[in-house]
C-alpha cells in the first residue's frame, strides 16, 4: 500500500515538475518576441550607472516605494483581481468620441486631442507632439487580454500627422506599444524618452539620432523657445520579469505660449510640490487618474491625491487621464472621473474632460466639457 502510494505521489510529482518545465520554456520562448524590447547593454548601461537614481543595478524612486501598500500581498491581490466579480470594470455602452483631423489642423491652432488612458497629442505654436501613444487596441503582451473599451480606439497611426517629438513616459505596455511604435517610425522626427528606454527603440529600427534620452533634472532645448525638462515620478519601469532596468518619467513642455505639465504614472509624493516650486504655475496638468486602489497607492495617486498633487503643480487646470480605455484596476470604468469631478467641487481647479478626440483649445482657459461619462452604462 506504501509502495502504492509512493509510486502515485512520485507520478503527480513528476506531472506537475514535467508542465512547470514546459510553461517556463514556453514563457521564454515566448518572451524572444520583438514586443518585449531589448535591456540596456553596453555604452547605453554605463551611462545609466552614472545616475545618481541608478542604485544596486536598477533606477530609485526619490523616497521608498513598495509595489504594494503594507498589509497586501501578491497572492490575494491576484486572487481579488481573477475572481473577485467587481460591477461596471468594463462600459457596456460604446464610448462617445468625435474624429478630429488632425493631418489638416490648421499650424496656428494650439489643440490637444486624447485618445484615452495616457495617449494624447498636443500641437502648440507650430510643433507637434504625442505622449505615450497606444493604437493597438490591447495594454498587454498577451492578445486580447486588455482590450480597449468599445469607442476608445477611433484613431489609428494613419491618421496622424507627422510628428516632432514623441514623449515616452516609462517602458509599461499601456504607454509604450510596440505595434504603435512602429508604425510611427516614418513619422517620428525624435523621441525623448528616460534612460535605457532607448535600448527598445533601437531595437525595433529607430535612429540612434532620433532618440533624446535623459535622466531625472536635465533640460532638453528644442529650439524657437521651446523647451523640454525632465522631472521625478514615482513608478517603476519594466516588460518582462526584470523591474526597473529603465527610467521612468515626467516632463515640463514650455512653449512660446504654454508651460504643460506631463505627468506620466505617478504616485503622489514631495516630487510635485518641488516641481510646482521650480516651474508653476502651469496652463495645465496632465495627471494619472485612474487604475488606482489603495493596495498600490504608492505607484499609482488616488484621485484626493491627483487634486493635492494638481495644487502642489500650481496648476490653473487639471486634465485627468489614465482612464476610460483599458480594465487595468477593481473600480468601475467611470469611478474616477466621476470621483475626482465630486472631490473638486471643494478644490475648484477648472477641470478639463474631454471626450475621445474632442479638442481641447489650449488658447482658451474657460473652454468648457461636458460630464459625458454620466449616463453611459
Amino acid at each position: 500500500m506504501r509502495k502504492k502510494i509512493f509510486r502515485i505521489l512520485t507520478h503527480t510529482f513528476l506531472a506537475v515538475l514535467g508542465l512547470l518545465v514546459l510553461l517556463t520554456v514556453i514563457t521564454f520562448i515566448y518572451m524572444k518576441q520583438s514586443k518585449f524590447g531589448k535591456s540596456p547593454a553596453g555604452e547605453r548601461l554605463e551611462i545609466m550607472k552614472q545616475s545618481p537614481n541608478y542604485k544596486d543595478g536598477k533606477f530609485q524612486n526619490i523616497h521608498n516605494t513598495p509595489a504594494l501598500t503594507e498589509g497586501y500581498g501578491y497572492i490575494g491581490v491576484i486572487s481579488e483581481i481573477l475572481f473577485k466579480r467587481s460591477p461596471r470594470r468594463r462600459p457596456a455602452d460604446s464610448l462617445p468620441s468625435i474624429k478630429t483631423d488632425l493631418r489638416n489642423l490648421p499650424a496656428d491652432k494650439d489643440v490637444l486631442v486624447w485618445f484615452g488612458h495616457s495617449s494624447y497629442f498636443i500641437q502648440a505654436d507650430g510643433k507637434r507632439f504625442l505622449v505615450d501613444p497606444v493604437f493597438s487596441g490591447n495594454a498587454s503582451p498577451i492578445p486580447g487580454t486588455t482590450k480597449s473599451f468599445n469607442g476608445a480606439d477611433i484613431y489609428t497611426v494613419a491618421e496622424l500627422p507627422d510628428i516632432d517629438y514623441l514623449l515616452i513616459s516609462h517602458d509599461h505596455y499601456d504607454h509604450l506599444d510596440y505595434e504603435t511604435i512602429i508604425q510611427l517610425r516614418s513619422k517620428v522626427k525624435k523621441v525623448i524618452c528616460g534612460l535605457g528606454v532607448g535600448s527598445h527603440f533601437e531595437y525595433w529600427g529607430y535612429a540612434k539620432d532620433q532618440l533624446i534620452e535623459k535622466d531625472w533634472h536635465q533640460e532638453v532645448p528644442l529650439g524657437g523657445g521651446f523647451t523640454v525638462h525632465t522631472t521625478p515620478a514615482r513608478h517603476f519601469s519594466g516588460r518582462g520579469f526584470v523591474r526597473n532596468n529603465t527610467l521612468w518619467m515626467s516632463y515640463v513642455l514650455q512653449t512660446p505660449s504654454h508651460k504643460i505639465y506631463i505627468g506620466g504614472d505617478s504616485g503622489y509624493d514631495t516630487h510635485f510640490s518641488e516641481i510646482g516650486h521650480k516651474f508653476g504655475p502651469f496652463d495645465l496638468a496632465i495627471l494619472e487618474n485612474g487604475q488606482y486602489d489603495p493596495k498600490w497607492k504608492y505607484i499609482h495617486s488616488m484621485p484626493e491625491e491627483v487634486l493635492q498633487a494638481a495644487k502642489d503643480l500650481k496648476a490653473k487646470r487639471l486634465f485627468p487621464v489614465h482612464s476610460s480605455k483599458f480594465m487595468l484596476a477593481n473600480h468601475p470604468w467611470d469611478e474616477p472621473l466621476a470621483k475626482l469631478s465630486e472631490l473638486n467641487k471643494t478644490a475648484g481647479i477648472p477641470l478639463v474632460t474631454p471626450f475621445f478626440g474632442e479638442p481641447v483649445n489650449l488658447k482658451d482657459t474657460a473652454q468648457q466639457f461636458t460630464q459625458w461619462w454620466v449616463g453611459v452604462n
